[in-house]
C-alpha cells in the first residue's frame, strides 16, 4: 500500500513539475517581449495648454487630451479616498494584485458560465497602470496575464503613491477630459482642491464606463453609482454616514465648463496666439506639451475696442439700407424647435435670433430662439416679444435688387418666418439688427515695449475667423505720408520748408500720371506740416521725388511697413498693400522716441515644468535685483533696441500729427481734450478709410472697408468714418489716467514761424506756430521753394496757377 501511494505521488510530482515547467515556459515567452515599465519613470502625458490674459483671466485652452497634470501632493484625501474605495480599496496593501479580490472574481465567472453575462475583472490601480500605459486593451487571458506580471514589477520599482499619481492623471473620464485636474474643471468649473464628497465620489465613478454614467443621458445611473462609492467611503471608513447621506442627498451638480475662448471678445487675439505658438513650436507642444502662456491682452482694452469698432461697423451699415432677413422657416408647427437649428453668433451675446410671427403697420411680433439648458437640449420654453416701427426705423429703406427702396410700413419689409437678430432694449422690448456687410481691423498698442494690447480682427468671429488686423493686405492710403515727411525730416528738411503744392505730371515710357489732392485743388507753396495736417497728395509726390523714392523706400522698410516697397511714386501715397498691425507697429516707433520695436501677443511662455522658454521684453535691469535699499538710485530699464529714426525727428513728425487733430483732417479728436498725433487716410475710390494715433502711452490704429475691395461711398474719409471710431474707444480707454505731453528732445528749438511761408515771425502773431527745430537748423532767412523751376513754372514744365504766384511774389526770396 504504502510502495502505491509512493508510485502514485511520484506521478503527481513529475506531473507537477511538468505542468510547473511548461507554465514556466509559457510565462518565460509570454513576458519575454514585455514593454520596459522603466518608462514610466520618464512619462510626459499629453498636457492642456493654457492661455492667459495679462491679468491671468483664462483666455484658452488647446489639446488633444484635456490634462491637466496634478501632483499626487497636490490631490486631497477625500479625492483619494473616493479613488480607492471605488477602484482598489486593498490599494496600499496588496503587492499588485489583489488575491482576495481575484479570487471573488474567478469564482462570479466560473457562476456566470455560459450565462452571455460579460466577465468580471479583479483589476487593481496598479493593473489599470500596467494596462493603460503598457498593455493594449484587449480582454484575453493572454493579456491578463502580462498584466499582472508588470503589476509586480511596477510594484517592486515605484512608490504606491508614484503609481497612485499616475493612474489619476492618466484615466479617462469622458467629455474630452483626461486626469483628475481636467475632469475636476470639465464637469463642476473647480479646482480639484473645491470637490464635494459628492463631487469627488461621481468622478471616481467615471473611469469604470464614462459613457455609461453621461451626467444627463443616464443621470439616474450616474447617481446611484455615485451613492455606490459613497456607501464604499463610508464603509472603508473615510467619511462619516452622515457626510455619505449628505452626499447621497445631492444632486450631480455637473456644470460643464465651456471650451474656446473665455476672455469676452478675446476670440480673434486667441487665434493669432494659437498661430504663432505653431509656427514656434509646433501643433505637438501646443495640444500636447503643457505650455502657460501669459499673454499681453488686457481684458478691459479689449472689450472698449471692440465695443467701439462693432458700433462704428454697424453706424455705417445702417446708413446703407437693410438687406433682409437671415433665413425664413416653417412656423407652422413649433417654431422654437425650427428657430433652434439656426446658428447664431456666439460672440454676440447682446444679440438673439428670433423668428417673425406676425408683422403689421406698427411693428413686429417675435419669437424668440429658446435657450439652451446645461445638457445641450433647447429649453421648452417659449419667449415671445415685439419690436416696434422706431425700433427698426433703419429698415424702412430696405435693398431690393441691388437699390435701395423706401417702406411705409415693417409688413412691407418682413413677413412671417422671417428670422432676423434682435437687441434687447431697456424696456421689455427689442431693436432690429443686422450684420454688416462691410468689416475692418484694429489694434491697441504699448508704444514702449510693443505689447498689443488690444485686437479686433473683424465684426465677428464667429462670421469670420478671418483677422483683419493681421492678415488683410489693404492700401494705407495717407496714413502712410508719415513716412515720407519722417524720411525727409531725417534728411535735412524742416517742418518749416516750403514744398509746392500745385498741378504735376510724371512721364515713364508711355505712361503719365498726374496725382490730384481729395479735393480736386491745389493751395500753392505749403509748408510740409500744412501739407501733412491737409494731407496734401501733390505735395507728398513733389518731397517724394525730390528725396528720391529709394529714400522713401528703405524708411518704409526700416519702419517695417513693408517688407520690400517698389520705389516708384504712386507708393508714396500708400498704393502698396500692408496691415494694420505693421501700421500701428510703425507709428509706435515715433511715439517711441524713434526706437524699434517687435510687436508682441505674448510676454512669456512658460513649459510643463514652469521653467520660462520665451520672454517678450528683452530689456536689462541691474538693480531690479537688489535685496534692500542702501540709499542707491531707482533702478532703470535700459533699453537696448534699435535707435532707427533720429528723436528729434521723431519729435518733429508727432508735431506735426498732433497738427492734423488741431488744425487738419481729424479734427473730430479735439474733443477728447489730450495730447493725440495721428494721421487719417483713404485710398482711391474711398475703398478703405483708416486712421492710426497715439498718446504718449498708447498707439491705436484702424482701418474699415469691405473684404472685397469696393467703393464705401462718395466724400466718405478717414477723418469721417475712422476717427470716430477711434474717438469712441480712446474717450473710454484713457478714462482716469492722467494727461501727459509728448517729450520734447533736450537740445531742441522751438521757433515762432510763419505758418505759410515757414519763415520765422514774432511770437503770438496772428498765423503762426511753434515750430520744432533741431540744432543747426531753423527757417529760411528768405523765401524758398521746393519742387518749382527757375523759368516761373512748376519745375515740371508746367505754367503756376494764379494763387502759387501770388504767394510767391508775396513771399519774395529765391527759387529752389
Amino acid at each position: 500500500m504504502i510502495r502505491l501511494i509512493g508510485y502514485f505521488f511520484g506521478i503527481g510530482t513529475t506531473l507537477a513539475l511538468v505542468v510547473a515547467a511548461g507554465v514556466a515556459l509559457y510565462l518565460g515567452q509570454l513576458t519575454k517581449e514585455l514593454p520596459d515599465y522603466e518608462v514610466l519613470a520618464k512619462y510626459e502625458p499629453p498636457v492642456t495648454t493654457r492661455v492667459h490674459a495679462s491679468d491671468g483671466a483664462l483666455m484658452g485652452e488647446f489639446a488633444r487630451e484635456r490634462r491637466l497634470y496634478l501632483p499626487i501632493q497636490a490631490v486631497p484625501d477625500r479625492v483619494k479616498a473616493a479613488f480607492l474605495s471605488a477602484e482598489d480599496k486593498n490599494f496600499y496593501n496588496h503587492p499588485g494584485i489583489d488575491v482576495t479580490g481575484l479570487g471573488r472574481a474567478v469564482l462570479t465567472n466560473f457562476q456566470n458560465f455560459g450565462s452571455g453575462r460579460r466577465q468580471v475583472g479583479a483589476s487593481t490601480i496598479t493593473q489599470q497602470v500596467a494596462k493603460n500605459f503598457l498593455l493594449s486593451s484587449d480582454q484575453t487571458y493572454e493579456r491578463k496575464i502580462k498584466e499582472m506580471v508588470l503589476a509586480f514589477r511596477i510594484e517592486q520599482a515605484y512608490s504606491k503613491d508614484r503609481i497612485l499619481e499616475l493612474y489619476v492623471n492618466e484615466i479617462f473620464f469622458g467629455l474630452g477630459a483626461y486626469g483628475i485636474a481636467g475632469a475636476a474643471l470639465t464637469y463642476f468649473d473647480k479646482s480639484v482642491n473645491e470637490l464635494t464628497v459628492a463631487e469627488a465620489a461621481y468622478l471616481a465613478a467615471l473611469p469604470k464606463g464614462p459613457s455609461n454614467y453621461h451626467p444627463f443621458k443616464y443621470a439616474d445611473r450616474a447617481i446611484e453609482r455615485r451613492n455606490w462609492v459613497v456607501d464604499q467611503m463610508v464603509t472603508n471608513g473615510y467619511v462619516s454616514r452622515e457626510e455619505g447621506d449628505k452626499a447621497k442627498a445631492s444632486p450631480l451638480g455637473v456644470t460643464p465648463r465651456r471650451t474656446g475662448t473665455y476672455v469676452f471678445a478675446g476670440e480673434y487675439f486667441t487665434e493669432e496666439v494659437r498661430r504663432e505658438l505653431i509656427a514656434r513650436y509646433g501643433q505637438d507642444a501646443l495640444y500636447e506639451g503643457g505650455l502657460s502662456v501669459r499673454t499681453t491682452l488686457d481684458p478691459k482694452l479689449q472689450a472698449m475696442a471692440r465695443r467701439a469698432m462693432q458700433s462704428g461697423l454697424e453706424k455705417y451699415d445702417r446708413l446703407r439700407g437693410y438687406r433682409g432677413p437671415v433665413k425664413n422657416i416653417d412656423i407652422s408647427g413649433d417654431w422654437g424647435t425650427a428657430l433652434g437649428e439656426v446658428k447664431a453668433l456666439d460672440d454676440i451675446p447682446e444679440w438673439r435670433l428670433a423668428v417673425v410671427l406676425d408683422s403689421s403697420k406698427t411693428g413686429l411680433e417675435i419669437g424668440l430662439q429658446p435657450k439652451r439648458e446645461i445638457s445641450g437640449a433647447l429649453s421648452k420654453d417659449r419667449e415671445t416679444s415685439t419690436v416696434s416701427k422706431e425700433d427698426m426705423s433703419f429698415a424702412m429703406r430696405y435693398v431690393a435688387d441691388g437699390k435701395r427702396v423706401k417702406a411705409n410700413s415693417p409688413s412691407e419689409v418682413l413677413k412671417s418666418g422671417d428670422v432676423i437678430y434682435v437687441e434687447k432694449n431697456e424696456g421689455d422690448s427689442y431693436a432690429l439688427r443686422q450684420v454688416p456687410e462691410v468689416s475692418g481691423g484694429l489694434v491697441a498698442m504699448d508704444p514702449h515695449t510693443g505689447r498689443v494690447l488690444a485686437m479686433v480682427g473683424g465684426f465677428s468671429y464667429s462670421q469670420s475667423e478671418f483677422n483683419r488686423a493681421t492678415q488683410a493686405m489693404r492700401q494705407p492710403g495717407s496714413a502712410f505720408k508719415p513716412f515720407v515727411y519722417a524720411a525727409a525730416l531725417d534728411n535735412g528738411y524742416t517742418p518749416a520748408s516750403v514744398i509746392m503744392d500745385g498741378p504735376i505730371t510724371i512721364q515713364s515710357g508711355n505712361v503719365s500720371w498726374s496725382p490730384k489732392n481729395y479735393d480736386g485743388k491745389a493751395a500753392g507753396p505749403s509748408t510740409l506740416r500744412a501739407g501733412i495736417e491737409r494731407s496734401r497728395n501733390l505735395m507728398t509726390v513733389r518731397l517724394a521725388n525730390d528725396m528720391g523714392m529709394k529714400t522713401v523706400a528703405e524708411y518704409a522698410e526700416r519702419f517695417g511697413v513693408y517688407d520690400k516697397l517698389a520705389p516708384y511714386l504712386p507708393m508714396a501715397l500708400g498704393a502698396g498693400e500692408t496691415t494694420v498691425m505693421r501700421m500701428v507697429s510703425a507709428y509706435a516707433v515715433m511715439a517711441n522716441g524713434g526706437r524699434q520695436i517687435k510687436p508682441s501677443l505674448i510676454d512669456r511662455i512658460q513649459d510643463r515644468y514652469g521653467k520660462t522658454v520665451f520672454k517678450h521684453d528683452e530689456r536689462g535691469c541691474e538693480g531690479c535685483v537688489a535685496t534692500e535699499w542702501a540709499n542707491q538710485p531707482e533702478p532703470e530699464l535700459v533699453d537696448n533696441s534699435e535707435q532707427v529714426l533720429d528723436p528729434m525727428t521723431a519729435y518733429q513728425i508727432t508735431s506735426m500729427l498732433e497738427g492734423v487733430v488741431l488744425r487738419g483732417t481729424a479734427t473730430t479728436l479735439l474733443s477728447l481734450n489730450r495730447p493725440i498725433a495721428g494721421k487719417t487716410g483713404t485710398t482711391n475710390d474711398e475703398k478703405d478709410a483708416w486712421f492710426v494715433g497715439y498718446t504718449p502711452n498708447l498707439v491705436v490704429g484702424l482701418y474699415m472697408g469691405y473684404d472685397k475691395p469696393q467703393g464705401l461711398g462718395k466724400g466718405t474719409t478717414g477723418g469721417g468714418l475712422a476717427a470716430p471710431v477711434f474717438k469712441d474707444f480712446m474717450t473710454v480707454a484713457l478714462e482716469g489716467t492722467p494727461k501727459s505731453d509728448f517729450v520734447v528732445p533736450a537740445g531742441m528749438k522751438l521757433i515762432s514761424i510763419d505758418r505759410k511761408t515757414g519763415m520765422q515771425a514774432g511770437e503770438g502773431a496772428p498765423g503762426t506756430i511753434m515750430e520744432a527745430f533741431k540744432p543747426g537748423t531753423g527757417p529760411a532767412d528768405s523765401y524758398w521753394v521746393i519742387g518749382m523751376g527757375e523759368d516761373g513754372t512748376n519745375g515740371y514744365g508746367e505754367a503756376l496757377s494764379p494763387q502759387a504766384s501770388k504767394a510767391i511774389s508775396e513771399g519774395g526770396g529765391g527759387l529752389y
